[in-house]
């Protein structure tokens, strides 16, 4: 199966990953887990789109045990960023025109969004156990509810941003 074959990773699998891997995966973990799905995906393209700018840079993270040195971090939402760049890749958008045309953010909206609700289940769960104890507060489940509706309204718009400039574009690379 060509790279280009390769079915699309659906939400609930990159989510998986993304919550597997909270701390971060290492280039090999990245590429395994491509491999895994019969897409090929070298360390030397992973490089690329990192030198590129379309990947983050890693977060050097020392190992356990003596003298093991340090392992470079990705974060889980890397293998997103992947999929989204070979998405494009398939459109007939070259690697040049993804990095000078493409708002890479997506990746950043996904990552807000889950940070969010850790945010609100952390709450969550302090209401909860301040109401055992008996010394809940009655206006903090209201204020939480407020905070969801912003934060999705948030979420949302800056999705809503992020495909106005991708379909800009889509609409002047069609243009000529």
């Amino acid at each position: 199966m060509r790279e280009t074959e390769a079915r699309a990773w659906s939400e609930e699998e990159l989510e998986a990953i993304e919550k597997a891997h909270a701390d971060g995966m290492s280039v090999q973990q990245i590429v395994e887990a491509f491999t895994e799905r019969g897409s090929r995906l070298s360390e030397a393209t992973f490089r690329k789109y990192v030198q590129l700018g379309l990947l983050p840079r890693s977060v050097r993270v020392g190992r356990k045990g003596k003298h093991r040195g340090s392992q470079g971090l990705y974060p889980a939402t890397a293998v997103r960023q992947i999929d989204h760049i070979r998405r494009l890749m398939h459109q007939g958008f070259t690697m040049e025109e993804i990095q000078k045309e493409f708002l890479f953010v997506r990746g950043d909206i996904d990552a807000l969004s889950r940070q969010l609700k850790r945010v609100y289940q952390a709450i969550e769960d302090a209401v909860h156990e301040q109401e055992r104890e008996g010394a809940g507060d009655a206006g903090v489940g209201s204020a939480l509810s407020e905070a969801r509706e912003l934060g999705r309204e948030l979420v949302e718009k800056l999705e809503a941003i992020e495909q106005r400039l991708t379909m800009r574009a889509r609409m002047a690379r069609a243009a000529v």
